[in-house]
């Protein structure tokens, strides 16, 4: 539409809002089964393959989240927190607001294998996969990224974790 001084008017663009911030960790868990590394899949409420993660509690650093979400998901007995693997981040909408969750995610390991998803989180599976098949069974291309760093810092030999190694 043209204006009478001849300026090309256009449609006002929505403000999509100031997105509200949030921040999560999780963790590359991984234990051995043989001469190989599995790492742990969660199905999450989605029906996507993604690694165990959640909300940082009030007075909770990344690391102490990342444990307690990854027992609250998987219900491991036992888990070995590691070196930090790095931040994710995204955008996405929940009930009409505009969300950017960070994602903090460590390398952790574990000897026991026996998993419980957590139901009420709408976990609905728990998989050990073996850490090349992860790579691809991962349903998000930011949490294979995650992966990829861990099998990184996992082959290199100067690494005192995991804990067996």
């Amino acid at each position: 539409m043209t204006t009478p001084d001849g300026q090309v008017r256009r449609k006002p663009i929505p403000a999509r809002g100031i997105a509200v911030e949030e921040r999560s960790a999780g963790g590359v868990v991984v234990r051995p089964v043989a001469n190989a590394l599995m790492v742990l899949l969660i199905r999450d409420p989605y029906k996507k393959w993604g690694l165990p993660k959640g909300h940082i509690e009030k007075d909770e650093t990344g690391e102490q989240a990342a444990y307690r979400e990854v027992m609250e998901e998987t219900g491991l007995n036992e888990v070995t927190v590691g070196p930090e693997l790095g931040t994710i981040d995204w955008h996405f909408r929940f009930r009409c607001k505009l969300i950017h969750k960070f994602c903090q995610f460590f390398l952790m390991a574990t000897e026991d294998g026996a998993t419980c998803p957590e139901l009420e989180e709408g976990i609905t599976e728990c998989i050990w996969v073996p850490l090349e098949e992860a790579l691809h069974t991962v349903t998000y291309d930011n949490a294979r990224e995650m992966i990829e760093i861990a099998a990184a810092l996992l082959e290199d030999r100067t690494q005192t974790f995991p804990p067996w190694s």
